[in-house]
């Protein structure tokens, strides 16, 4: 899957479609002001967190979270970015 961040707006797509922070606030806000990344910030567990949830149960993304943060989103450049994830390995085993 394709993951694309625009640095300007903050916004992030996932295959081409908006991924938005409100379900990922409901459960854990971090960052009231939406995603961000490039650090280990609130913005990057925030963004984290939304990305898990697209393709893990509530459980396991929030187990989950916090290690792919650190693995990936604080890792990426702090500006516009486009990665490829494989969701069969998005957020560790099982």
């Amino acid at each position: 899957m394709k993951i694309k961040g625009d640095w300007r707006t903050r916004r992030v797509w996932i295959n081409g479609k908006e991924l938005l922070p409100g379900r990922s606030q409901k459960i854990a806000n971090h960052s009231p002001d939406g995603f961000n990344w490039g650090y280990g910030g609130s913005g990057p567990a925030q963004l984290a967190l939304a990305i898990l949830l697209r393709f893990l149960t509530r459980g396991k993304a929030l187990s989950r979270y916090q290690q792919f943060k650190w693995d990936v989103i604080a890792r990426l450049p702090r500006s516009d970015f486009e990665i490829e994830v494989d969701p069969k390995n998005i957020g560790g085993q099982n």
